[in-house]
């Protein structure tokens, strides 16, 4: 049996934000858009049935939202580098793709945005 790669997702967290490069942009909050997802084993978790041996995403929400609700990034491929070395680094993730969106943000769209995947570097 080969190995399984299990993974947490966060889908549609929406946070309000300064982002852009416009001058109204840099007065008046718009909304971002993430979907996270984290690669995890969950087997312990699962096994024992407890919090403690799993990503505590609350809390990964929590962060994130304090972060970006803070931040005031003209390119929205910055702030998307900045949540990533926040989950490497600070929730101790080995792997994560984000998609980062800024929805309204191109007349004629819905959204618009980069999708980005990093990985831990080895100690």
């Amino acid at each position: 049996m080969g190995a399984s790669v299990d993974k947490i997702y966060i889908l549609g967290l929406r946070v309000e934000a300064i982002i852009g490069i416009n001058d109204w942009e840099r007065e008046q909050r718009q909304t971002v858009c993430l979907d996270i997802e984290i690669e995890s084993d969950i087997s312990r978790a699962a096994s024992r049935d407890r919090i403690e041996d799993a990503i505590d995403y609350k809390a990964i929400k929590n962060r994130l939202v304090s972060f970006i609700s803070q931040s005031r990034y003209r390119l929205i491929e910055t702030l998307a580098e900045r949540v990533a070395e926040i989950l490497l680094l600070e929730f101790q993730v080995s792997w994560l793709r984000l998609r980062l969106g800024k929805p309204g943000a191109l007349s004629g769209s819905d959204d618009v945005g980069v999708i980005i995947e990093r990985r831990r570097k080895p100690d």
